[in-house]
């Protein structure tokens, strides 16, 4: 029996003895515990119930890549490249890297667990199984990088969109690449591009989804972070159709940046934007200084106003934190 196995049969919330899961597996109850305490170092928060065996907090759903097709629109379901959905990946986005050029347009990767999930700037994403969400899509353009300007601002409100899809309300986006919920961050984007310079190119776009977390997880992320559970008042959406919502998100909005670049989405973005009027400090390689959040420009800049005036931040290598 695989780790992803024990997940499964435990995913009801039911408690179920090690010598019930060594019977059906053929293993040793040793065998099992070591395969618990597997799961366990990745952050799922398998409970030991005495006498009752092991079992979770509460239900959880394994991503099920059929159920994902029969949720999505049949018309946007035909307009994707590929599905794939792994159980344990070191990254989506290094998965459609490998790929390369044969890899179609609107390649769709996902995974229960990441060993190796990546953030902004060299981060690491925590990528324990059967809680989140962990999806990668490649994108071609027949533009070049200059049009791309703002797609991880755009991506930001395709999030939104899905969330709003799901019922759920509450977030707001902050400057670059990040989702915010009131007591934290709900999701993070990375946007890597390649190709050439004036055309074509192709952007990977990977999104980390918060759907539920343990306290162990929070503690280990070093900064505030939330789920969507909190958003939903205890219990998150159905993880399939979370996916679902998600990729049919990406699909629609991704075509539409295609057509009509960032302009498209600049509106919601104002909309929800969490740094407007807010004081900031922000620092990077030419140094530190602190303003007032003015909003961002046609292009996706982060306008900032100072003592000395405006100024427009394009770089994403740089910090941006409340002053």
């Amino acid at each position: 029996m695989q780790p992803q196995q024990i997940l499964a049969a435990l995913a009801n919330g039911e408690a179920l003895s090690g010598s019930r899961l060594a019977a059906e597996a053929g293993l040793t109850r040793a065998a099992i515990w070591k395969q618990i305490e597997a799961l366990r170092h990745r952050g799922v928060p398998i409970e030991s119930a005495g006498a009752a065996g092991y079992r979770l907090p509460w239900p959880i759903q394994m991503l099920d890549e059929s159920l994902i097709r029969e949720a999505l629109p049949s018309a946007l379901a035909r307009r994707i490249g590929a599905l794939d959905l792994y159980w344990e990946i070191d990254s989506t986005s290094s998965e459609l890297q490998r790929r390369g050029g044969s890899a179609p347009d609107l390649s769709i990767v996902m995974a229960e667990t990441q060993t190796a999930g990546r953030g902004r700037r060299g981060r690491s994403w925590l990528s324990p199984p059967g809680l989140n969400l962990y999806i990668s899509c490649l994108k071609r353009f027949d533009a070049g990088f200059a049009a791309l300007s703002g797609l991880s601002l755009a991506t930001g409100v395709i999030v939104l969109r899905a969330l709003h899809a799901a019922g759920l309300s509450g977030a707001r986006l902050k400057w670059p690449n990040d989702v915010l919920a009131e007591s934290g961050k709900l999701a993070g984007i990375l946007v890597e591009l390649n190709g050439e310079y004036q055309g074509p190119c192709a952007a990977i776009v990977g999104i980390g989804l918060n759907l539920r977390l343990t306290s162990a997880l929070r503690e280990q992320a070093g900064q505030p972070i939330c789920d969507l559970a909190s958003l939903a008042g205890g219990t998150p959406p159905d993880r399939n159709r979370m996916a679902a919502a998600l990729i049919a998100s990406l699909v629609e909005g991704l075509d539409q940046f295609e057509r009509e670049g960032f302009a498209a989405f600049a509106d919601e973005y104002a909309e929800y934007d969490a740094l407007r009027d807010i004081p900031l400090r922000i620092s990077g390689a030419t140094g530190e200084f602190e303003g007032i959040g003015a909003g961002i420009d046609e292009r996706g800049a982060l306008r900032v106003r100072t003592e000395n005036g405006l100024h427009s931040i394009d770089s994403a290598d740089v910090t941006v934190r409340r002053a």
